[in-house]
């Protein structure tokens, strides 16, 4: 492939604009193993390889963009999360980060849990197997239709959201003649140190009942009161992509201080307590997260130690990893399109995607690592800005990146740990066809989600 020379950004840190990046890395070949799948590697003819099948023959095979997903890395990841929690508490795998008939399978063989939060994934859970009664059902805002289903099915449990629900999901349990398993989500007022939209357990957004106030209180009251539900326990949920453990601890000692009242109140010790996820991963060399036995031991201790404090047995605890899991096994594979230098500033790479496979820089300001994959290079690095092919100056994949400064229309790059939400948030803005979702392992390859063709899109459109 030949390379047109064209002049290119800053390359050098002591002239750059100020930006979200560091200095440029000593090697642009290498790869920092934290982002990546475990099997990716680049080989001697500076190839990338995944599962050992190089990333040129994927996008050969497949096209582009395409997500590449690493499917021992899956396995391992979810199998990490089973044992560090052993078998006296529960590993929910949260089907909105990345959810298909496939992953289900491997959820069921490597002994996890489910938890969906609508119809759809719902109907995909039971459509692979996955056993009802591992199934968690969430969301701020279920239908009776979607209720229904669940209660029909016989999940494992529902979490309920509002004091219409805890109504809702009674009278639709009495009226199939069952009595479903539910726990109460409640909010307890913790600031995660995460961005805002993605923070969920302070007072002021859509999800769960107050701890203030009372309203956690009565919510209990009157789900006990119901011949329709059991109740179970408690669900929190503090938000998404933390690091620091001690939200987690202030979130444990008051929802062990809520069954504390409970018990006081009703004469009842609820079994289990949830603790949702949102434990981060590294989407950046800068980012340090926690292995899962280091995360296990941690939220065992604290809730041990708050249930000891108020006299109560110590309860069945559930964590939900999602993003822990899919998030860094997986990839984005581009092609090069454009290659724009823009003197004093950056240059913009141009690539075949953008927000409609990755929205989450757009909407989340996200940060993300971006390498070449197609070959090895020796030339200087260049502060680069991986954009979109959208009608949208926002089309940003990765804000502020070094790439080598030969980059030219053709090379694949590829941006890692995109597993979790990009295929799950992907649109079809401008019209541009979602991207197929290509499982490996083992030397092969197989598409688990295929890839959006344009008679997709007409058949929707009936007018």
């Amino acid at each position: 492939m030949s390379r047109s020379a064209h002049p290119a950004g800053p390359r050098h840190a002591d002239v750059l604009p100020e930006g979200h990046y560091s200095a440029p890395p000593a090697d642009l070949n290498a790869l920092d193993q934290k982002v990546w799948a475990q099997t990716v590697s680049r080989g001697d003819d500076g190839v990338v390889t995944v599962g050992g099948i190089p990333v040129s023959r994927l996008a050969e095979e497949f096209g582009t963009p395409a997500y590449v997903l690493d499917e021992a890395d899956f396995r391992s990841r979810a199998r990490a999360w089973r044992t560090a929690f052993g078998p006296d508490a529960d590993v929910f795998y949260a089907g909105k980060a990345f959810l298909s008939r496939a992953v289900v399978r491997w959820l069921n063989e490597e002994g996890l849990n489910l938890d969906v939060c609508s119809g759809g994934e719902l109907a995909t859970a039971l459509s692979a197997g996955m056993p009802a009664e591992r199934i968690a059902f969430h969301g701020n805002n279920k239908s009776v239709a979607e209720i229904t289903r669940a209660v029909e099915a016989g999940v494992g449990r529902i979490v309920l959201d509002s004091f219409q629900e805890i109504v809702r999901v009674a009278h639709v349990a009495q009226s199939l003649g069952k009595r479903q398993k539910v726990q109460i989500r409640i909010t307890v007022g913790v600031e995660a140190h995460t961005h805002e939209f993605i923070a969920t357990a302070h007072e002021d957004q859509k999800f769960g009942i107050p701890l203030a106030g009372g309203q956690a209180a009565e919510a209990v009251r009157r789900a006990l009161q119901l011949d329709g539900l059991e109740l179970i326990g408690i669900h929190s949920h503090i938000g998404s992509q933390i690091f620091d453990m001690s939200g987690f601890e202030v979130a444990a000692h008051r929802v062990v201080g809520l069954l504390k009242d409970i018990r006081d109140e009703h004469g009842v010790e609820l079994p289990e307590i949830d603790l949702g996820g949102g434990l981060g991963i590294a989407y950046t060399s800068d980012d340090d997260p926690r292995e899962p036995h280091e995360i296990a031991k941690a939220l065992t201790e604290i809730v041990t130690r708050e249930c000891e404090a108020a006299r109560l047995r110590t309860p069945r605890i559930s964590v939900e990893p999602g993003r822990a899991i899919v998030g860094p096994t997986a990839f984005t594979l581009y092609e090069v399109g454009t290659v724009k230098p823009l003197d004093g500033l950056r240059t913009y790479v141009s690539v075949d995607g953008g927000m409609s496979d990755n929205i989450r820089t757009a909407l989340y300001d996200a940060e993300y690592s971006v390498a070449l994959v197609s070959r090895a290079s020796d030339a200087e690095p260049m502060l680069a800005r991986v954009v979109g092919k959208h009608c949208e100056s926002g089309d940003i994949v990765v804000k502020d990146a070094f790439l080598p400064s030969d980059l030219a229309p053709g090379d694949l790059i590829a941006v890692p740990a995109t597993g979790a939400y990009c295929r799950s948030m992907a649109s079809n803005y401008n019209h541009v066809l979602r991207p197929p979702v290509v499982a490996v392992r083992d030397g092969e390859a197989r598409v688990i989600v295929r890839r959006e063709t344009e008679e997709d899109l007409l058949r929707l459109d009936v007018g």
